[in-house]
């Protein structure tokens, strides 16, 4: 006998425990024989911690999808692992290292402190797979990989060593974004471009030899605005301390006020006067001539952009800082370093490396920390006169009486008294504050600092061109479908991959040098000494990308390099079910790398799952203190509340999906309706029948039951073949609830109750199996309360049957359409009854007169079969036929009968009538309110995604309650 309520708490470990010792996740457990294989690659969760709800919802969506094929039948495979995350765990090691006092990294030593994370990895895993399990994932544990095992850590060697000899991958200096806090090289993808308060300084570049030139700037109808001698050129930078590297000014070629200047040299305002630098003044596409003074200075080793003018007019790039963002400390005195870059700028050739040796930064400079060198940059420049000026109370300006500006290391602008006896100034340097776009790296939270660096690249376009076409053949497809648009922009535009880390956990580049600087590249250290002849050698430091390996996972995992029968059998994988976060990170490069060494995509299919927000719409985060933990909700409300939860919001047109405790919560109760429907059933003595065929069944309500079921079958298969998961739990619910719940047992409780023992006998065994075809089509989405129903509902025969994880998945058997249009008519009937009862506000316990006018005689007869359930349901006093609609009665339509309720002198018309147009009222202004909102473009312009649907969210559901609202308004119009 099933107990009063639903443990979650006590039934999940142990189902879990059940499933695991029964094998019945191993690959091709359950298999029909011949049955073609699935297989899905689990996006390998970092070993830094613990999971969160987007993992929770990926692996949720996942697990529907294994336990769905395998219940089809397939020989399914869900291929589980962890990745090691190589700047995210260094990183988590090195704080826990800091905060327990315990000596660093450098302190221990590069191989202490390897071991110290292979601790850490082995700790992290060991929660994360648990917690996976919390979850109900069905991975086949057995096969449990790690990107740095000895198998994997294989493939990664093969692919670098082939790459390299196809020539593929390669090392050179190039600009890279560099963290200054890990000290490594990061990808774009790692950087997230963050709005900030930020400062533009305007500055002279005096013309060599005391040159001048008259300036003119004239206006778009080509009136003289302004005319003038210059003996300088003006630019602005919101990044002073990178003066020190400039290579030249340019200008575009179209912009006539610099035309008499162009090829010029001008000096660089910093440093000690007798030893500037001449830079030329050239032109290039790059500078807009409507933006700033329509000049730019062109700083190539620390600026993207600059990087590329200076490429394409060849002009040398100097390197201002060390790998902690410090203004570099080596290198001879200024004086030496300058003239050897100034011969530079004369004629002399010199090599890339050559001129990245020469230190630039004057004397005084050298050693600082970036932000406070900006700070004595601007300081001295500022002091020469040579900052442009405003007058002192001009706006921009940072300014208050008997105070001087002064900035702080970041630039900001901030002020400080006049010493005693002195004036304030009549101009002042301009400060123009402004919003700038700056780089931070997305988990050191520092700035980025753009710099040239000796890296290891792959050849990225080549490899790209094949993975784009194979999504422009179909061979495979992201859904929803306007994911490929990302895909194929990012493709189209790929750069160099820069896939070199200055860390010391991660995979070491597998080459080797001699004394001479020669390398050898190789899969061990022996095949390296044999290439050079038996020197000794030393090895690249530096380790790959984590999304290297990452890159490999759908064949490495079964095996490859080695020809295994897993690779044979389940390489290319299915469906890959990644966030959209990630298209550029991993799903590309897995593309690339499959095509290249498998010449075989690595699925055929890319579902793009939403991203997890809370009850608001907002990003979760720490900061804001909205986290949900999986954990937390699972421990609350259980397992399979929460996936159903996930799932049940999961749709494919939106880009985020809500999570609160209280979706839990609806996920719970709706566990408790299928536990307590499950109860009854028991309690009227419905019990499984092997071989049961509900076509046999001759009860219209059974017959019904079973269409309905068939059904929601086939609206849940086809769901689940779309990948539309909202769909398909919305299918189960709707049928469950309504359909089985609140109808069909509703209906079959007077059947029940009754003397007609054959209509009893049947309905126990229509609703018993109503019941099993319920918990195979949920068990892919609520996998613990349905397998515990499966196990506590059958006799020890029907259990001999096995797991309903290996059942068969159920497919329609019954359509009589006849028994559905009837039981159908009746649930349409009583329920329009009740929903003009609740709209018009009649009592609870009041019983209602029901008149018919208009029925044929189908309905008279389904009124006379059905009237007790009528009047039961309904809550109605008596059911009448009529010739005409009797006066003050609300009138419904339900197939071709006019359903009429005489409410006059039931319920007080003009209360109700003042009640529901104050209820349109507020929502009229609701509505209006939120459609000025969508309809400013600086709204949808600057407010996040999640919070623009958030919005229409809400509008969609004003307008839903108004229409409801107004046909009561016209219901009571007619009465009155």
């Amino acid at each position: 006998m099933l107990e009063k309520t639903y443990d979650a708490a006590s039934v999940e470990p142990r189902i879990y425990e059940t499933w695991e010792k029964a094998e019945a996740f191993k690959a091709g457990a359950g298999a029909k024989e011949g049955a073609d294989a699935y297989s899905i690659v689990i996006p390998p969760p970092n070993v830094t911690g613990s999971l969160h709800m987007g993992h929770a919802l990926n692996n949720t969506l996942q697990d529907i999808l294994v336990r769905w094929k395998r219940m089809q039948g397939f020989d399914v495979l869900w291929q589980p692992g962890t990745d090691h995350a190589g700047i995210a765990t260094q990183m988590v090691v090195e704080r826990e290292l800091m905060e327990s006092q315990q000596p660093g990294r450098r302190e221990m030593g590069r191989e202490a402190f390897v071991e110290r994370v292979w601790e850490q990895k082995r700790k992290s895993e060991g929660t994360i797979l648990g917690q996976l399990k919390r979850l109900g994932a069905s991975c086949d544990w057995s096969r449990t990989e790690f990107t740095m095992s000895p198998n994997l850590s294989d493939a990664v060697l093969k692919v670098f060593v082939d790459l390299y000899n196809e020539g593929l991958i390669y090392k050179s200096k190039r600009l890279v974004n560099w963290d200054p806090k890990f000290e490594t090289a990061i990808s774009d993808l790692e950087v997230e471009n963050i709005e900030s308060d930020g400062h533009m300084w305007h500055f002279k570049y005096p013309l060599a030899g005391g040159a001048t030139y008259e300036y003119v700037e004239k206006d778009e109808d080509g009136n003289v605005t302004l005319r003038e001698i210059r003996d300088y050129i003006s630019i602005a930078t919101t990044r002073p301390e990178t003066m020190l590297g400039d290579g030249a000014v340019a200008v575009h070629p179209d912009d006539e006020r610099y035309k008499p200047i162009v090829g010029k040299l001008c000096e660089i305002p910093v440093g000690p006067k007798d030893q500037r630098r001449l830079i030329p003044i050239i032109t290039d596409e790059y500078p807009d001539p409507d933006f700033g003074s329509g000049a730019v200075k062109i700083t190539g080793a620390h600026d993207f952009n600059d990087y590329g003018v200076a490429q394409r007019n060849k002009i040398p790039m100097y390197r201002l800082m060390d790998t902690r963002g410090a203004m570099r400390a080596d290198g001879e005195a200024y004086a030496v370093e300058a003239a050897k870059a100034q011969a530079i700028i004369d004629g002399a050739e010199m090599t890339v490396n050559e001129i990245d040796r020469i230190n630039i930064v004057p004397d005084d400079l050298r050693g600082l920390d970036r932000f406070e060198a900006r700070k004595r940059v601007i300081d001295q420049i500022t002091a020469e006169g040579l900052a442009v000026t405003v007058a002192a109370d001009h706006p921009d300006v940072a300014w208050m009486k008997g105070q001087a500006p002064e900035w702080n290391p970041l630039g900001k602008a901030i002020v400080r008294p006049l010493e005693e006896g002195t004036e304030a100034p009549s101009e002042l340097p301009l400060v123009e504050s402004k919003k700038i776009m700056q780089p931070f790296g997305d988990r050191s939270k520092v700035v980025i600092e753009p710099m040239m660096t000796d890296q290891w690249f792959v050849d990225a376009k080549t490899l790209a061109g094949p993975a784009l076409k194979a999504v422009q053949d179909g061979d495979t497809k992201f859904v929803p479908e306007n994911w490929d648009k990302t895909y194929y922009n990012w493709l189209n535009d790929i750069q160099p991959w820069c896939i070199s880390r200055q860390l010391w956990w991660g995979h070491q580049i597998p080459v080797w040098y001699d004394e001479d600087g020669n390398e050898y590249c190789a899969q061990t250290e022996e095949e390296a000494v044999a290439k050079a002849g038996g020197k000794a050698l030393e090895r690249d430091p530096d380790v790959l990308d984590t999304w290297f390996s990452s890159a490999l996972w759908p064949f490495s995992t079964l095996g490859w390099p080695h020809q295994t029968p897993e690779l044979e059998r389940y390489y290319k994988t299915d469906v890959l079910i990644t966030g959209f976060d990630i298209i550029f990170f991993w799903v590309a490069r897995m593309m690339m790398q499959g095509i290249h060494f498998m010449k075989e995509v690595p699925f055929h299919t890319v579902y793009i799952n939403s991203i997890v927000v809370d009850k608001n719409g907002k990003k979760m985060s720490k900061s804001l203190g909205n986290v949900l933990d999986p954990l937390e909700l699972i421990d609350s409300y259980g397992a399979d509340a929460t996936r159903f939860a996930l799932a049940s919001q999961e749709v494919q047109s939106r880009r985020t999906l809500r999570m609160s405790d209280q979706a839990a919560e609806g996920g719970q109760r709706f566990a408790t309706k299928l536990w307590n429907a499950a109860k009854f059933i028991e309690m009227n003595g419905c019990a499984r029948i092997d071989g049961f065929d509900p076509a046999s069944a001759q009860h219209t309500l059974n017959r019904w039951i079973a269409t309905e079921m068939g059904r929601c079958i086939v609206d849940v298969t086809t769901a689940l073949e779309e990948f539309r998961f909202n769909d398909a739990a919305g299918a189960a619910y709707r049928f469950t609830w309504n359909t089985f719940c609140d109808w069909y047992l509703e209906l079959a409780k007077p059947i029940f109750n009754g003397d007609d023992e054959a209509a009893k006998t049947e309905t126990r065994a229509t609703a018993a199996w109503a019941v099993d075809e319920i918990l195979k089509v949920l068990h892919p989405i609520m996998p613990f309360l349905t397998e515990e129903l499966w196990e506590r509902l059958g006799d020890e025969g029907a259990k001999a049957g096995g797991l309903l994880m290996l059942a068969s998945w159920p497919e329609a058997k019954v359509s009589d359409e006849a028994a559905a249009a009837e039981i159908n008519w009746l649930v349409s009937l009583i329920s329009e009854i009740r929903s003009v009862r609740a709209e018009m506000n009649v009592p609870a316990g009041t019983k209602v007169a029901i008149v018919i006018v208009g029925a044929n005689d189908e309905t008279k007869a389904r009124l006379k079969t059905h009237e007790s359930a009528i009047l039961r349901l309904a809550r109605a006093e008596t059911v009448e036929l009529a010739e005409a609609a009797p006066s003050g009665s609300a009138q419904i339509i339900v197939g071709e009968a006019t359903v009429c309720l005489p409410l006059a002198g039931i319920i007080d018309l003009s209360a109700e009538t003042e009640r529901l147009a104050k209820e349109a009222g507020k929502l009229d202004g609701e509505i209006s309110k939120i459609e000025k909102k969508l309809s400013n473009p600086k709204f949808l312009d600057k407010a996040p995604d999640e919070i623009v649907d958030g919005e229409r969210e809400k509008v969609a559901e004003a307008k839903a309650k108004l229409e409801k609202v107004q046909i009561a308004q016209k219901r009571l119009a007619e009465i009155g």
